[in-house]
Parts: C-alpha cells; structure tokens; sequence
C-alpha cells in the first residue's frame, strides 16, 4: 500500500508538471526526470508483487535506470542555475553508461519469455558480471553526481551574491533538498543496499517532493528566475577598466547609494544598479570587488546595516519595531536582517539596540 501511494503521488507530481505552461528547460528536465522516477516506482511495485512475470516483455527494462537519476538531477541544477558548458552537445556523454548497458541487454531482450523469467528467478543467473558493473555502476554514479550537483550549488551561492541584494528568492532551496534527498537515497542503496528499503526511501522521497513542492509552488506554477552561472565565467577578461576609470566609476557609485539611497530598494540587483551608471553589470562587480573588497550583496547590505543604525537612535523612531525599521532600510525578511546584522556586528538587533539605550543613558 506504501508504494502504491507512491506511485500515486508521483503520477499527481507528473501531471501538474505536464499541465504547467511556458516550461523552461529546467521544467521540462523535472518532468521527464519525474517520469523517470513514477516508472521505477512502478517497476520496482511489479516485481515487489510478482505481477512483473505477468508481463515478461518487460523484464530487463528496470536494469539501468537508476543511472538516469543522478544525470537528471545533474542536468536540472545546470539549467536551473545557468552554469551550462559553452558545448552543449556534451550533455549527451552523460547518457553513454545508460546506453550502453541498455544496448548490452538487446542480448537479453530478444531471448523467450520463459527464458528470461527463468534467469530472474534465479537471481540473474549467466548475467553476473553484469550484475556486478551495474552495482559500481549506480553507486559511483550516485556519489559524482550529488557531489557535483552540490558543487554546482555552492558556486551558485557564491554567483548570487555577486549580482543580488536579497537573497531569499534565488536561494535555490528547492534544489538543495532534491540534491540532499537523492544523496540519502544512494547512501542507503552503498550502504544498505536492500530494495525494499530504497524503494522505501524513494516512496518517501517522492512524498517530500509533493509537499516541499506545492510549498514552493514556483516549481509547479511559474518559472524561478537565476542568472549568472555563465555569466561569471566570463566575468573579468580583458577588462577595459583603468585604474582611473574605475576610480571615477566608484566615486559615482558612491554618490549614487548616498543621494538616492538605492539601497531601500529590497529587491535591488546589480543589473538596476549598473542601468543607473551606464556601465555593464560585469565591470560595476569589478568595481565594487576591487574598489570595496566585496561582493555585491555585501555591499548593499553594509549600507542596510548603517542607516538601520542611524534610524533607530532617533527619538521619532522609538515607537516603530525593529523589524519594520529593518523593513524601512531594505531588507526584505526577518531572518536575513538577523543573519546579516549579527554577522557585521557580532551582536543581534535586540543586544545592539540594549547597548545604545544603556551608552546613551547610563545608570548613575
């Protein structure tokens, strides 16, 4: 009954998926990939039951498909986070293992019905080595992918931070939870290695999809915006930048935060920023890199944390919370004011807040 909710969750995924209009690349990836998984589910039902032998032309079919797991989730973070390589056809070498082990098998595919009952009744008997490759096979094949899905991740992380001041929308943690649950479930399929517990954590992987999932109904409803996988690599070369102009370009830069106080704007980018400069997003980051010794979130937000200060030691604002002060200044949710304050200042808004009362009015 537990994988048959399973497969009844992923088939609900998987239309939702399919009805969602204006699919990007990164869509229409998660919904193949979620076919994937709703027919391994349903193989794996078949052969739990014993009805699989019911249907012998599909014996075989299941053999390889645990290696289209981690290429899919590989594949989605790529497009997701725009980290493509400059040759796009090399995505088709991430397919070879599936191919060839499915072109091995024609062997297989083609012998009697009977036949091929028989071989799996008695545990892939004539197909050992086989067996074996697959196992090392799916194992290595869980343990480069994740690890390289979570590379991609981190170099995101460290991407957006150079193009965006708020970071709760393009933190991707949709994908960090698809990338941390296909880890633990090639980590029970090394270590444990019993299907009925794998399938197991599949089922329950699948249910966490629906529900992180409608949660975070832009997987379903409309498409996340990220930016800047590609655009980095090609951030800095031959840069046309001297060391006077981009002397001249920070001093306007300066000018700019302080007059118009850009920095109020919550969802303020480094491409807004760059359009009021008339210079390109690229060299506006090499500035503030070069000229400040940070990055672009930091940036913005040191601003934030400064007239966040200054607001509430005056007196008009002693009626207003710190949250909406915090709100006033640019800030876009409670946590990443509190992250951020207490990272610049060691201390957070309610301490920082305490010690100015107490410096201002100290007890006799």
């Amino acid at each position: 009954m537990f994988f048959v909710a399973g497969i009844g969750i992923a088939l609900f995924i998987e239309l939702l998926l399919i009805s969602k209009r204006n699919k990007s690349v990164a869509d229409i990836i998660l919904t193949m990939w979620m076919f994937l998984i709703l027919l391994h589910q349903f193989f794996f039902y078949l052969y739990f039951t014993g009805d699989i032998y019911q249907f012998p032309f599909l014996l075989g079919i299941e053999a390889p498909l645990p290696l289209f797991h981690g290429v899919f989730l590989y594949l989605y973070a790529c497009f997701l986070t725009n980290q493509l390589p400059e040759r796009r056809s090399l995505f088709a070498v991430h397919f070879f293992p599936v191919t060839a082990m499915y072109v091995y098998l024609i062997t297989f595919f083609i012998l009697p019905s009977e036949q091929k009952i028989q071989i799996y009744q008695s545990h892939g008997a004539g197909y050992e080595l086989f067996i074996s490759i697959k196992r090392y096979a799916i194992s290595l094949s869980g343990i480069v992918y994740v690890t390289w899905t979570a590379v991609l991740l981190r170099r995101h992380r460290k991407n957006i931070r150079e193009q965006f001041s708020d970071l709760e929308k393009v933190s991707l943690q949709w994908l960090q939870f698809l990338t941390i649950g296909m880890g633990i479930i090639w980590l029970l399929v090394i270590v444990i290695g019993n299907d009925i517990v794998v399938f197991a954590g599949s089922a329950l992987f699948v249910f966490l999809i629906g529900f992180f999932g409608i949660r975070q109904t832009d997987v379903f409803l409309h498409n996340e915006t990220t930016d800047g996988g590609n655009e980095q690599k090609k951030k800095y070369p031959k840069s046309g930048l001297t060391g006077e102009i981009s002397q001249k370009l920070h001093r306007s830069l300066l000018e700019l935060m302080s007059s118009e106080m850009l920095y109020r704007k919550s969802d303020l980018s480094i491409s807004d920023l760059s359009s009021k400069l008339g210079v390109h997003p690229n060299y506006l980051s090499q500035i503030i890199n070069e000229q400040e010794g940070k990055n672009f979130y930091d940036f913005v937000n040191t601003y934030r944390i400064e007239e966040f200060k200054k607001a509430i030691a005056l007196p008009k604002n002693r009626q207003l919370t710190l949250l909406s002060i915090a709100y006033d200044c640019g800030f876009n949710s409670k946590s990443s004011f509190n992250r951020y304050f207490k990272k610049s200042t060691g201390k957070t808004p309610s301490e920082y807040y305490d010690a100015m009362n107490a410096d201002q009015h100290p007890t006799a």
